[in-house]
């Protein structure tokens, strides 16, 4: 009896876990099967609870129906809340610095176009400061920069090396000043010496270019007789650096520098007199010797040898 009654009470729980009575082990399903309605199992305690609770519908033969229902929000603990938070707002943090780098790359990109894209910062005016001996519209002209170019699109170099074609103009700095001026500053070749051309005279600088043509001699300026003058001729050349030689005393009695030859370089002076130079070579021991020997009579002084000078 004992042993019955123990054999009895295990098969219930496990009958009703396989959904089936003692008809099933027999091979025959009961009433409740037949009709094809599932039996009402323990709510507490059973099978059934522990497999979960069956949704309305479930169909014959153990399939179920699920369906999905939204949680009550007080049915979440309050430690999965706040670890969901702390989760967004890292996420948040996380993604703020690459919101920010974009925003400002398009804000950036935005700028540019305007800058560099549109007539909004062109050109409005070319402003020359230093021309004296070319007219400001002379430059204008030259540096040829077209009204309403976008100011960041300016070719400074190409203006720079335009402007510099000028004659008169030994440097020249282009530069912007926003949001729609380019500057051009001039700084003008400063005359040497001139050279006669026929009834006209040209004025050279320090390294030989002609920059200037004039009807009539400045008289402030030494004159130097050449035949070609300019930067590459040999003459010119040695005819400034002989002017750049002598002492106050001989430019201010200085006629002329007259170039026959590679080496056979003069200087008239007033009242006649002739320092007969040679070659441009030493020119400041031949400046001092023939200072010296302008007190001297003779009309006449060879400083062409400084270590042998002879006056007649």
């Amino acid at each position: 009896m004992t042993s019955g009654s123990t054999r009895g009470r295990a098969s219930g729980p496990s009958d009703a876990a396989g959904g089936a009575g003692p008809a099933a082990r027999g091979g025959k399903a009961g009433p409740a099967a037949r009709s094809g309605k599932a039996s009402p199992g323990p709510r507490a305690g059973g099978g059934s609870a522990r497999g979960g609770a069956a949704a309305p519908g479930a169909r014959a033969g153990g399939t179920r129906r699920w369906r999905l229902v939204r949680a009550n929000p007080d049915a979440v603990p309050p430690s999965v809340r706040r670890f969901t938070q702390r989760a967004r707002q890292r996420r948040l943090r996380a993604a703020l610095p690459w919101a920010l780098i974009g925003a400002v790359l398009a804000l950036a990109a935005l700028l540019t176009w305007i800058v560099v894209g549109t007539g909004v910062f062109g050109v409005r005016e070319v402003r020359v400061v230093g021309a004296e001996l070319v007219t400001p519209d002379q430059v204008r002209q030259a540096a040829d920069v077209p009204a309403g170019t976008p100011l960041a699109r300016v070719d400074l170099a190409a203006v720079r090396s335009r402007v510099a074609e000028l004659a008169p103009v030994g440097r020249v700095t282009v530069s912007r000043q926003w949001p729609d001026t380019v500057l051009v500053e001039v700084v003008e070749r400063t005359p040497a010496a001139v050279v006669p051309q026929g009834e006209r005279f040209a004025v050279v600088d320090s390294v030989g270019v002609v920059f200037q043509t004039l009807p009539s001699r400045p008289e402030q300026l030494p004159l130097i007789r050449v035949a070609t003058p300019g930067p590459e001729d040999g003459a010119t050349r040695s005819a400034l650096q002989v002017l750049a030689a002598l002492t106050p005393e001989l430019r201010e009695r200085l006629v002329e520098v007259l170039v026959e030859g590679p080496a056979r370089i003069k200087v008239l002076l007033h009242g006649g007199r002739t320092v007969i130079w040679g070659d441009p070579t030493d020119g400041g021991t031949k400046a001092r010797v023939a200072t010296a020997l302008l007190a001297r009579k003779g009309d006449v002084i060879d400083v062409s040898a400084p270590d042998v000078v002879t006056i007649r």
